[in-house]
């Protein structure tokens, strides 16, 4: 193949890239603006139905605009077949219902668009002096001769040095001019807008690889631990072996070091408070700029969740994964290779038996003669509403008649008892003589809970206490006697 012929070749592959079929069709104009407006610069998912009706909101507004070539179809059609594009992604997010986000794809696209809508950098001091510095900082890093290493470390120690020794002297600040800081604030956002999209390059290759997985699952052609052992091979080259992957990396150290985020704000923050950043960056330009350390924390939380999908995947299979039924299989299947080998042995090669396709009639002994009627479950008719009118009437009197013991009037009937010089000799007595009031059967009970507080032993024989109820009917009580202690003992005991 001669050199134009494999240069045409590699061409058409990239043509053939979703992010270039997205910028060569006609109303990529129209789209790009769509997926700009509704995703913003950090692909946040958006929930399929809020999709649909952004989609076919910026549209009316487009043709507001008098824009004549616009896609035709409701918002849901459209978002199928950007889908079927690669341009848009459908899943589930962690509360289990349907978002759309871009893919790798489109954010490249969009990416290519917003270097393009930015004022071109030409050729200036800044983006020479950008070149050497990281030529030199590689050659440092990835030289092999050791004497090269440190002659290029101790030359920038001695630059450094001479540097902050000629500040501290007091000798004159040079400030940055406006070219040298429009060139660094291009590059900077160039370098920040291309994160969404390596983000996404990675997620997409976790989900790649997750769907792989459940197809290897499913065919069952592979043992389950040669699949598992495939995803470790393959996700550890993911992570080492690519530059989505490297990126990934590097990004999860930065965040795991506090000190270098930390760092990151400041000088982001020393940067757009410089003097001339007001007239160079935009509102726009300044918030991606305070969003870097967000952006890159939302990109990694989205790849690890879609890592953790992938574990989750291959954990939901080895638990119900049921190795007594694969046994049982391999066991019937065994059998029927030993029958059919002793029934080889006995016939020819030419020999025929019927087997039936379908099963035989199975014998029932006993079949329900009654099966679930769902009108056995229907619910009770609801009761009428009562008027209140209708309920008797009901005084204080009744209800307290109706409860428990009067605690606070027995109380102070015993004390009086005990405090009286001819007390009654026993608890019925005392009983005996209160007014049909305090003559309850349930004041009986509040007698023996006020004679237990003060811990009266009772005696082995029993006495009665003639009860009324409210209604006026009496009934006679048995209870063991509870004696009330001697006067003489108590005036000894003060």
């Amino acid at each position: 193949m001669s050199e134009v012929a494999a240069e045409l070749a590699r061409v058409k592959d990239a043509f053939a890239q979703p992010t270039l079929t997205l910028l060569h069709q006609r109303q990529a104009h129209v789209v790009i603006t769509i997926f700009r407006t509704a995703f913003g610069r950090n692909n946040k998912p958006i929930p399929t139905a809020r999709l649909h009706a952004q989609v076919e909101e910026h549209l009316a507004a487009v043709r507001l605009t008098g824009e004549g070539d616009v896609p035709q179809g409701s918002g849901r059609d459209l978002c199928h077949r950007w889908m079927r594009g690669q341009w848009l992604v459908r899943s589930l997010d962690e509360t289990g219902h349907e978002v759309y986000t871009l893919t790798s794809h489109a954010q490249q696209a969009l990416e290519l668009v917003k270097n393009l809508a930015r004022d071109r950098a030409t050729l200036s001091e800044h983006r020479i002096s950008t070149i050497l510095g990281s030529v030199r900082r590689f050659n440092s890093e990835a030289n092999p001769d050791r004497t090269a290493r440190v002659t290029i470390l101790n030359a920038e120690i001695a630059r450094l040095q001479a540097e902050r020794d000629r500040l501290v002297e007091g000798a004159e600040l040079v400030g940055a001019t406006e070219d040298y800081m429009l060139e660094g604030f291009t590059e900077l956002l160039s370098l920040i807008s291309a994160l969404p999209s390596d983000f996404a390059r990675v997620e997409e290759r976790f989900g790649t690889i997750r769907g792989e997985i459940l197809a290897a699952f499913r065919a069952e052609d592979r043992p389950a631990g040669e699949v598992i052992d495939d995803y470790l091979a393959r996700a550890d080259a993911l992570m080492t072996a690519t530059h989505e992957g490297r990126a990934f990396e590097g990004a999860f150290a930065l965040l795991r070091d506090d000190a270098l985020v930390t760092q990151l704000r400041e000088d982001l923050n020393a940067l757009l408070e410089h003097p001339l950043s007001g007239a160079i960056l935009s509102e726009a330009e300044r918030a991606e700029l305070r969003g870097t350390v967000r952006l890159v924390r939302d990109g990694l939380d989205r790849v690890l969740a879609q890592r953790s999908r992938v574990t989750a995947t291959l954990k939901e299979y080895i638990v119900s994964h049921d190795a007594v039924r694969d046994r049982e299989l391999e066991q019937t299947l065994r059998q029927v290779e030993s029958e059919l080998t002793t029934w080889m042995a006995t016939t020819g090669p030419r020999a025929t038996h019927d087997v039936a396709l379908l099963p035989l009639r199975a014998g029932v002994d006993h079949l329900r003669e009654r099966f679930h009627d769902p009108a056995d479950d229907v619910l009770p008719e609801r009761l009428g509403g009562a008027d209140p009118d209708d309920a008797p009437a009901v005084s204080l009197a009744g209800l307290m008649a109706q409860g428990g013991p009067q605690l606070t009037s027995l109380r102070e009937r015993l004390d009086e008892a005990l405090r009286s010089l001819l007390p009654a000799a026993s608890l019925g007595e005392l009983f005996d003589g209160f007014e049909p009031e305090l003559r309850r059967p349930v004041e009986i009970l509040g007698l023996l809970h006020l004679a237990a507080d003060h811990e009266w032993e009772a005696d082995d024989v029993a006495e009665s206490f003639a009860a009324v109820r409210p209604d006026g009917t009496r009934r006679t009580f048995a209870v063991p006697r509870l004696p009330l202690p001697d006067p003489d003992l108590r005036e000894a005991t003060r």
